[in-house]
């Protein structure tokens, strides 16, 4: 597959009176083209920090102290903010987890989509369908037919009467359909949703996960997912990765994670998670608390919780290692198998 996105030892932190809070620490991920990729973990893993570093989003006193981005043979990173502004939207878009936080409350649903619709044609190229806005007069009418087209393909009914809706006619997950139309505004290569499913109920977040899974293949277009439910990611994602405090802790394709979990944070994760498939009804909460993140620890963050933990857990933080060609895992206790053999427990999960 062709690789559409690189991240390489990012670092994004935030610098308070408290201290420096070490909110995505070298951090590398990538995403493939046409693929779906989730980013799991708890509220402060670093999931949407990372997210919006790849946006360059991250507003003092926040900042990007280092690391590469790379979107083909660009870097990100050193954009100014005036390049990025072409990026964003056109090649990345992203929606987020309350659609009516990000839509014009006073504004009509369709002329909202229909703006970003001229705005992105400014930055097309001359081959591009929104060439034809360019050199036309009756761009109102032809960003219309295509916000109701787009509209149309993210499942609203009734499209050519609900553009005049405003979003407060909409129900929640409606709304959600609304702000994928308008991610999809500029066909862009990338589309990032941050917990899109998390304010809706279940029949809706299955509807709208359905639909990113179908936009994703219809359209060629990589989506990165983030959540903190296991659940979402095994719905829809391809390969998912494991934050914990800031990094990275397990990558994977998500049968491999789900067959075998290595980590034991991502194994205590799942022992949060329901089974439909057993009688068992005993969910198991994680004990303790994610570190503070002005003052990690030495050696793995996820070692005060961990029930394994021995010795050099608490000196020095493990690298990445390869299990498997596409299965990597942030655990001393995979540095060597013959000690994994030993240490680590069958999981039963």
């Amino acid at each position: 597959m062709t690789e559409l996105i690189n991240v390489k030892d990012l670092q994004s932190f935030f610098f308070v009176d408290e201290g420096i809070i070490k909110a995505a620490d070298k951090v590398n991920l990538s995403i493939n083209k046409g693929e779906i990729v989730g980013i799991v973990g708890e509220s402060g893993s670093g999931k949407s920090v990372s997210a919006l570093s790849i946006m360059k989003l991250i507003r003092p006193p926040g900042k990007i102290v280092s690391g590469q981005i790379w979107l083909g043979n660009e870097n990100l990173v050193n954009k100014e903010i005036k390049e990025m502004r072409k990026i964003r939207g056109k090649r990345i878009s992203m929606i987020f987890q309350d659609p009516m936080t990000s839509l014009n409350p006073r504004l009509k649903i369709g002329d909202q989509i229909s703006e970003l619709i001229k705005l992105h044609s400014l930055e097309s190229e001359k081959d591009s369908l929104f060439h034809r806005l360019l050199a036309s007069r009756k761009k109102n009418k032809i960003a219309r037919q295509i916000a109701v087209e787009n509209m149309k393909k993210v499942g609203i009914p009734d499209a050519d009467k609900r553009y005049d809706s405003y979003p407060h006619e909409f129900s929640g997950g409606m709304r959600q359909r609304v702000m994928i139309a308008m991610a999809l505004s500029a066909q862009p290569d990338l589309l990032i949703a941050d917990e899109p499913t998390t304010a809706l109920d279940v029949t809706v977040q299955a509807q709208i996960l359905q639909l990113l899974r179908e936009l994703s293949r219809e359209l060629g277009m990589s989506v990165l997912l983030i959540t903190h439910d296991l659940s979402v990611i095994s719905e829809i994602c391809d390969r998912v990765y494991v934050m914990y405090a800031g990094s990275v802790c397990e990558d994977a394709t998500v049968q491999d994670l789900f067959e075998r979990p290595l980590h034991p944070y991502t194994q205590a994760l799942l022992k949060c998670i329901p089974r439909v498939d057993s009688d068992e009804q005993n969910i198991q909460p994680i004990k303790g608390e994610m570190p503070d993140l002005t003052s990690l620890p030495d050696g793995c963050r996820f070692a005060p919780r961990c029930p394994y933990k021995f010795d050099p857990c608490d000196h020095q933080l493990p690298e990445l290692y390869a299990v498997s060609g596409d299965h990597r895992v942030r655990c001393y206790l995979y540095a060597d198998e013959a000690l994994n053999d030993q240490i680590l427990p069958q999981n039963n999960l």
